[in-house]
């Protein structure tokens, strides 16, 4: 279990007994190129916090190898590991709850996040569940019909694609309608950052950004930061943006996808 050193391969389980005197980072971030994953890196970077990186390769299933699924027993990516405050490692696993983690842990200053309390910060988590219930899923729905599914259904595509676009509806009048850099006032936070991988990867799943011009904007804003600039690229190049230039490349990535999620689907119908 979590509680002793345990290596299996390459991989080391952290030993929750050391003892720490003090609340230090001892990150580990166990992510790959996903919407979901890149939330983590680039949370991490707009703090300024120290971490390791371990990259998790989910075309071949290692986030469902034993070692993996004692930190997030759902088999997912992101996952965290860290030294808590009573010397212990703790794991971490759901973007939302990762983020929110390291928001109370590290945020002193409110870098990204507002005082716990205030209204500020509980329009924060109003916005960051909504992606999370809603954005997130919706799109994930409609990139897999749209996408990866071995057969073309329609009903499938069209429900999740208008979904998707009545969610980007949503943030693109709020936005506007608030008059705002951000979601929340005119500070990057966690609500944005959750957002912005999906966002960004928008046609993707067969939606044009372009319908929703402050939308757009707001992406571009992101793009701008250098902490999302940085965290993007973790822990590979973050190509979304060169990807949905070429119809080609597109199609290769697609099919290439298709094969190992429809893969992983039929393995897990076996268990």
């Amino acid at each position: 279990m979590l509680g002793r050193v345990r290596q299996l391969g390459n991989h080391i389980i952290p030993n929750m007994a050391v003892v720490s005197s003090s609340k230090t980072p001892d990150i580990t971030l166990y992510t790959g190129q996903t919407p979901n994953g890149i939330k983590i890196s680039i949370t991490l970077e707009e703090l300024g916090i120290p971490y390791k990186t371990h990259a998790i390769d989910i075309t071949k299933d290692t986030q469902k190898e034993p070692w993996f699924l004692e930190i997030n027993p759902n088999g997912r990516i992101p996952a965290l590991t860290d030294t808590f405050t009573d010397g212990q490692t703790i794991r971490l696993f759901e973007s939302g709850s990762i983020m929110q983690y390291l928001v109370e842990q590290y945020d002193t200053e409110h870098k990204i996040s507002y005082p716990k309390g205030s209204r500020e910060s509980y329009e924060v988590n109003n916005w960051l569940f909504f992606l999370n219930a809603g954005v997130g899923p919706m799109q994930g729905q409609a990139n897999h019909f749209f996408r990866y599914a071995p057969e073309k259904i329609p009903y499938g595509i069209n429900r999740y694609q208008n979904e998707t676009r009545r969610l980007y509806r949503i943030l693109d009048k709020h936005l506007k309608d608030a008059g705002t850099e951000y979601l929340v006032g005119n500070k990057c936070t966690v609500a944005d950052i959750a957002h912005w991988g999906w966002i960004t990867a928008a046609g993707w799943c067969g939606v044009e950004i372009d319908e929703f011009p402050v939308l757009k904007a707001w992406d571009e804003r992101m793009l701008g930061r250098s902490g999302v600039e940085k965290g993007r690229h973790v822990p590979t190049p973050h190509k979304m943006k060169e990807l949905l230039k070429d119809k080609e490349a597109m199609d290769r990535a697609a099919k290439q996808a298709s094969e190992w999620i429809v893969r992983g689907q039929k393995e897990d119908a076996k268990k």
